[in-house]
């Protein structure tokens, strides 16, 4: 089974919070206590576990924050 991994780049990121709202396993949140230098809210990772790397955090960041990995195991 594919898991997946998303990497957030900060300086990039405005937290717009679009990742977590179009994240369908709700792997990605923005809890309010992360910001950046400039006053953004910052989007974490987490429930890492249901991630399957589908993509749509990174298609719908308007800033191509957000980079996908996608891990899937090799057959024996």
């Amino acid at each position: 089974m594919a898991k997946g991994e998303i990497v957030i780049d900060e300086a990039i990121c405005k937290g717009c919070g679009y990742c977590a709202e179009f994240c369908a396993r709700g792997c990605i949140e923005v809890p309010g206590d992360r910001v950046t230098h400039k006053g953004y809210l910052l989007p974490v990772f987490v429930n890492t576990e249901k991630c399957n790397a589908c993509g749509i955090c990174a298609w719908m960041c308007p800033r191509f924050a957000i980079e996908v990995y996608k891990y899937v195991e090799a057959a024996p």
